[in-house]
């Protein structure tokens, strides 16, 4: 299995280790990937993508922040939902195997885990992986995860997460699109800050032929911020925008359509390595 590289070196892993958070931080990976530390010192890995793609298919647009081998502190890894850029082996393999983090993820991202063969190539015992489904809930540390429905029409499984500690509440949605799940969810969580996919229409090579076709894999500016109002999000922080060649996107350009709702009440805006508090 091929491994990946970055170019940053580990500072932004050392920069998490040394942070002190009086509640619930997070730092964007680019992609979906974060991590989120609770002021405990609970360090959860969400969504970790270090890969560059399958170019000329998916070209990698951003840097890779780290290698994933130089992880040292990671309490648990989350994935949303089983394709490649959320449940990576190359990318989540070294880190399960540099610490006692187990994995947690739907039976869709569990049959990537056996196909690519996880266990072997890292020497992981089956007690590292642990299915999860909606309505489950997870405590890690002092973080209480709640697994809650997702609307994605392109994956097999998803789902998404709320995080829980000292009163703060974070909510990562995955590549899920608006849906009555969502509404549910934001009646029933008070969120302070919320991330959600999004991006713009493009001509992305067939798979299986090559030949370009339109695609659209996240929400546009009207799918998200439709979105984010039926979480009722404090803050909402939009991404993925960053990633693939041919389906970038400008996140400022969501001011005009955030500025007239109740909710979300703030568009909160992050490049890849930036860190805010929940």
């Amino acid at each position: 299995m091929d491994d990946v590289h970055s170019d940053w070196g580990d500072w932004l892993l050392r920069a998490v280790e040394q942070s002190d958070p009086e509640g619930l931080a997070v730092w964007y990976l680019g992609c979906n990937g974060f991590v989120v530390k609770a002021s405990d010192g609970t360090t959860l890995f969400v969504d970790p993508y270090l890969g560059t793609g399958d170019p000329p298919r998916t070209v990698r647009m951003i840097p890779v922040p780290f290698d994933a081998a130089d992880v040292r502190e990671a309490d648990a890894v989350f994935a949303t939902h089983e394709h490649t850029d959320h449940t990576h082996g190359p990318s989540q393999g070294p880190i399960l195997a540099t610490t006692d983090a187990p994995f947690f993820g739907t039976d869709a991202s569990h049959d990537v885990v056996a196909e690519e063969g996880w266990r072997e190539a890292w020497d992981l015992g089956d007690d590292r992986f642990v299915e999860v489904s909606e309505g489950d809930t997870v405590d890690v540390g002092e973080v209480t995860v709640h697994v809650e429905p997702a609307h994605d029409p392109d994956a097999e499984h998803p789902v998404s997460y709320v995080f829980e500690h000292a009163g703060r509440t974070f909510f990562h949605g995955g590549d899920a699109r608006p849906s009555d799940r969502f509404a549910d969810v934001g009646e029933r969580y008070d969120i302070d800050l919320g991330a959600l996919a999004f991006g713009s229409a493009g001509r992305i090579p067939d798979k299986e032929t090559g030949d370009p076709v339109d695609t659209q894999w996240y929400s546009g500016e009207n799918d998200v911020t439709e979105a984010a109002r039926q979480l009722r999000l404090d803050r909402f922080l939009p991404t993925h925008w960053d990633m693939w060649k041919g389906l970038t996107a400008d996140p400022t350009a969501l001011g005009p359509h955030v500025r007239g709702f109740e909710y979300p009440r703030r568009l909160e805006l992050l490049e890849i390595g930036d860190s805010t508090t929940v």
